[in-house]
């Protein structure tokens, strides 16, 4: 399912729960995996292009090395990366060089449980510029993933019925089927539209012969504040992955970020988050058109 996946890492090891959820990918779909840092930030921005002629960038890849050692073992393909430069632009660089089908990403700081809001939220940040330009799914990790066999057993998928919603919904069948996961797909009906009885039946009927395969699929229809009924959902369920379309119906990137309800269950969901944004969805309707709805769903996996 994922061939190559970049996980972002600090020498600090915060980002630990990112790198041990990429790693588990990296077992089960035997991927490629790149543990990456960018360095340059913590030292001024005038002495970034000196960081790899000073060595300093091979001193912070053997840290994490070390750091990482235990489950760099057990995953012999991994390479740490470390070059100079400003981070969201790094890692989508190394991404579109590798082809990467997946992003995980943790808090990346060490004052994350006071300043998470902002550090999420604000605009600029390395998680919002990598979220709205990364042109494959991207997973954050914000707290611990317990480490089982199977990985994912509960899986919601939120579904708005747009074009950018099919793509989080294939992917949540193909991640069912690979695990053996019972599956949510739920939608949270809008104020003076439809009601939950017709809202029901459109899962039902749009979602339901796509995902033949999976066993427990469940569609859900609720009504309410869209990010609450989400991670209420999240936790009836016992969820250990919530996979979302990042832009779904706002056309403004930066709009959509701020305060968009894919931040808002990131940062307070049980389980980490799968964003998938506009540029991954591009690629969906290219398929779309091609080989038609059905084909599309699968081809997405």
């Amino acid at each position: 399912m994922f061939k190559d996946i970049i996980v972002g890492v600090t020498p600090t090891g915060i980002d630990a729960c990112a790198v041990k959820a990429a790693i588990r990918f990296a077992e089960r779909f035997e991927s490629q995996l790149y543990l990456t840092h960018v360095a340059g930030m913590e030292q001024g921005w005038g002495s970034i292009e000196h960081l790899a002629p000073s060595g300093e960038t091979d001193q912070i890849g053997t840290k994490i090395r070390e750091m990482y050692a235990e489950y760099l073992g057990i995953t012999p393909g991994a390479q740490v990366v470390v070059v100079p430069g400003i981070p969201h632009s790094e890692l989508l660089r190394l991404a579109r060089q590798k082809n990467t089908d997946l992003i995980v990403m943790g808090p990346h700081t060490q004052e994350y449980e006071e300043k998470r809001s902002k550090m999420w939220g604000m605009a600029g940040s390395t998680l919002e510029r990598v979220s709205q330009r990364a042109r494959c799914p991207v997973m954050i990790v914000h707290k611990e993933v317990e480490c089982k066999d199977p990985l994912f057993e509960n899986i919601v998928v939120a579904t708005d019925f747009s074009d950018q919603a099919e793509c989080a919904v294939a992917y949540g069948g193909q991640m069912a089927r690979q695990y053996k996961a019972k599956l949510t797909v739920m939608h949270v009906c809008e104020p003076g539209g439809q009601g939950r009885n017709e809202c029901l039946a459109r899962l039902e009927h749009d979602y339901g012969p796509r995902l033949d395969g999976v066993v427990g699929v469940d569609f859900k229809a609720a009504a309410g504040e869209p990010a609450m009924e989400i991670l209420l959902a999240a936790r009836q369920s016992g969820a250990d992955l919530v996979i979302m379309a990042h832009h779904s119906k706002e056309s403004d990137p930066e709009k959509a970020f701020l305060g968009s309800t894919v931040t808002q269950v990131a940062l307070n969901a049980p389980c980490p988050t799968m964003s998938v944004n506009r540029h991954f969805d591009l690629r969906c309707g290219l398929m779309y058109d091609q080989t038609g709805q059905v084909a599309k769903a699968e081809a997405l996996v």
